[in-house]
């Protein structure tokens, strides 16, 4: 959601708004802070965070609020689907587009069913990785599905 607050890209900005843009697996703020480093050696983590928060707020990023501990960001603002590897945590996009009547007629009906203001959804796929699933031969994955069938959900 975009702010109506003034705002001004300052250096530390810009610099973080490019390392989020450059790269395509979702960083964490972590991940993120020692790459700028590089460019901003006196820059703390804490900056980092809350510059990753403003440029959020403003709409030039995403935050990405996995199943995992960490919060990733994403420099794509434009609506795209993601993957979730369950094992790694990796989240990678996925090369589908999210347009198309079906996924329209499923918000109208649920809102029409519910009596909710239906403005939007949310996807995300979950699965492993190729790396995961030739590096664990499928073991994770019957983990992962007895998990599902004894809770009744993915942790």
């Amino acid at each position: 959601m975009k702010s109506d607050k003034p705002y001004r890209l300052t250096r530390q900005r810009e610099v973080i708004l490019e390392e989020v843009r450059k790269v395509c697996h979702h960083p964490t703020a972590d991940e993120i802070y020692e790459n700028v480093r590089k460019t901003l050696p006196h820059i703390s983590l804490g900056t980092v965070y809350r510059n990753l928060d403003v440029l959020a707020e403003f709409g030039l990023i995403k935050k990405i609020e996995p199943d995992f501990p960490q919060m990733r960001f994403d420099g794509n603002t434009k609506e795209h689907y993601h993957i979730t590897c369950l094992h790694c945590g990796m989240i990678e996009d996925a090369p589908i587009e999210p347009s198309g009547n079906s996924l329209k007629n499923l918000e109208n009906a649920l809102g029409n069913l519910t009596k909710h203001g239906i403005f939007g959804h949310k996807l995300e796929f979950i699965g492993l990785c190729s790396k995961c699933r030739e590096k664990e031969n499928g073991r994770i994955f019957k983990e992962k599905l007895n998990e599902c069938i004894d809770t009744g959900g993915f942790k």
